[in-house]
């Protein structure tokens, strides 16, 4: 047997996505993030696990943060959602208010599953509809001060799904059109078909009782992501 092939990951590692401008770092240890956002609810299952052995890893730190229905972040909530902002880096755009809706953290259990609830994200100019996720390995009592991010990602929508988000009340009557995944720059330069979520609907009579989101989030444990330094929660809007 070649020695080599001890080598090969067991499962494949989840390709990375840039952060965006609008990460902070609220500290929110929590499952139901919504704070009572209007929109289609959503339940999130978020398997981490590590690809080089494929075992679950548990007691990460899984932070998710997403727009609402009308497109806006908590935090930049008067940036106007159908202007296109350059995407930039974190502390590139200013941010507005202290709001916390659609954000927030839940630590993965013995078998590496993180669960959420929220609403599905609506969209803003020149983006698909995706949620930003990001992985932290701790240590420790001090966990909420942990700043090793293994890995940054973005989480998609199947076409069909999102389709059936943004004819909902909630979602409609934009100024501009929400992007399809294939025509986003950033799910097709940037791997996203690959952390394209599993998606069915929660009710038997109408989408509007909410869809049901999983996904599994392979990730090097030893891994620093460049997407987000431990020197940017010293920034300014995070």
């Amino acid at each position: 047997m070649d020695d080599n092939t001890s080598a090969t990951p067991v499962y494949l590692l989840s390709p990375e996505q840039i952060a965006g401008p609008y990460f902070r770092n609220p500290k929110l240890i929590r499952r139901n993030i919504s704070e009572g956002a209007d929109g289609i609810p959503l339940v999130l299952r978020l398997a981490i696990v590590d690809a080089m052995t494929g075992q679950p890893v548990p007691d990460a730190l899984v932070d998710i943060w997403h727009c609402n229905a009308r497109g806006a972040y908590s935090g930049w909530s008067k940036v106007n959602p159908d202007v296109e902002v350059d995407a930039g880096d974190i502390g590139s755009v200013p941010r507005t208010d202290d709001d916390t809706y659609l954000r927030g953290g839940q630590f993965t259990d013995k078998k590496g599953i993180a669960r959420f609830t929220t609403i599905c994200p609506g969209f803003y100019a020149g983006r698909a509809l995706h949620i930003h996720v990001a992985v932290r390995i701790t240590s420790g009592n001090n966990y909420l001060q942990e700043r090793h991010v293994a890995w940054v990602g973005q989480l998609y929508f199947p076409e069909v799904a999102a389709r059936s988000v943004l004819n909902a009340r909630e979602y409609s009557g934009r100024a501009i059109p929400a992007l399809s995944n294939d025509q986003d720059f950033f799910y097709q330069s940037m791997g996203g078909e690959a952390s394209t979520l599993n998606v069915h609907t929660l009710g038997r009579d109408s989408n509007e009782d909410g869809f049901f989101g999983q996904v599994t989030i392979g990730i090097d444990t030893f891994a620093v992501s460049s997407q987000i330094k431990p020197e940017d929660f010293d920034k300014y809007t995070v």
